[in-house]
């Protein structure tokens, strides 16, 4: 067991285990914290703790101080200078014709470096800008692309829900999201409606996808022949979250339909062809371009 604290140095940003030594640490107390990167200022959103080892990379790095007035008046200068850094890169920007989006400007706490976060289309050849930038600032420039989802955490907004984009709410990360999620959750799949602001899938079809596989493994599948207490019949609807199935009877001519518990039909033979209707049809190239721009984000 190792005594640790979490902490924070973006809003909604990762929380790191830093060991606080002989500190007793409060949650919302700042700290100047030791990084790969040189000193850091950050918060406590986990207060003193013991944790298991194995839940530890090591080596952990330390907490070198509770923050002093004097840290809390220099990262408030850094904020400042990072606005007017923001004004001058977007001047810059814009001499050089240079097809790019400057999202955020991060001062370094120990004046160590400046890094710019831009997003683009495809590679940029932003050579001459970093030249022009740190002719200016006289420190280390970095420059730093990101995803169309970081962009938009950075921004801000409302989801179709009416509330505030998860990503900007309390989802400090991004994780892999596909189009069969949402046919599994029976959702719709006209890209319109399952893609957020970033014009990428929406991060919530994440949230409930462990609970809809259990659930499916106890479910046949649409087509599936099985044996009810009203005889054999086909699988024609599946409620996952309920467990319930819709089994199409043979009716002389005709036909009929009654709903079942999950656990009182036995599958007789289940149906491995996939299901596409016509909604998946009718949007297949934008379901297709949605998934490639996800690989595409992945590889990045």
């Amino acid at each position: 067991m190792k005594n640790i604290v979490g902490v924070r140095f973006k809003r909604l940003g990762k929380i790191y285990f830093f060991d606080p030594k002989d500190l007793k640490l409060e949650k919302k107390d700042y700290v100047i914290v030791e990084t790969s990167q040189g000193d850091e200022y950050g918060e406590v959103l986990i207060p003193n703790r013991y944790i298991d080892n194995e839940k530890i990379v090591e080596p952990l790095k330390k907490v070198i101080r509770k923050a002093t007035e004097k840290d809390k008046k220099h990262y408030e200068d850094c904020k400042n200078k990072e606005k007017e850094a923001f004004e001058v890169c977007q001047k810059k920007i814009k001499e050089h014709n240079l097809d790019m989006t400057l999202t955020e400007v991060e001062y370094k706490f120990d004046n160590s470096k400046i890094l710019f976060y831009f997003t683009a289309d495809g590679r940029i050849d932003f050579r001459d800008l970093v030249k022009d930038l740190a002719a200016i600032y006289k420190t280390r420039i970095e420059l730093r692309q990101i995803g169309v989802r970081d962009e938009v955490k950075k921004i801000g907004g409302n989801g179709v829900c009416g509330r505030e984009l998860c990503c900007c709410s309390f989802l400090s990360d991004f994780e892999t999201v596909s189009i069969k999620m949402a046919k599994e959750q029976n959702i719709s799949l006209n890209p319109s409606k399952i893609s957020g602001n970033c014009g990428r899938l929406m991060c919530c079809l994440k949230y409930e996808q462990e609970v809809y596989e259990e659930k499916l493994k106890k479910l046949p599948n649409i087509g599936a022949i099985v044996k009810t207490e009203d005889g054999t019949g086909e699988v024609d609807g599946v409620e996952t979250l309920k467990e319930r199935v819709k089994v199409k009877f043979k009716d002389g001519e005709g036909h009929f339909y009654k709903k079942y518990n999950a656990q009182d039909i036995k599958i007789i033979k289940d149906s491995v062809k996939e299901n596409i209707d016509k909604e998946e049809l009718e949007h297949q190239k934008e379901l297709e371009e949605l998934e490639k721009l996800e690989e595409e984000d992945i590889k990045k």
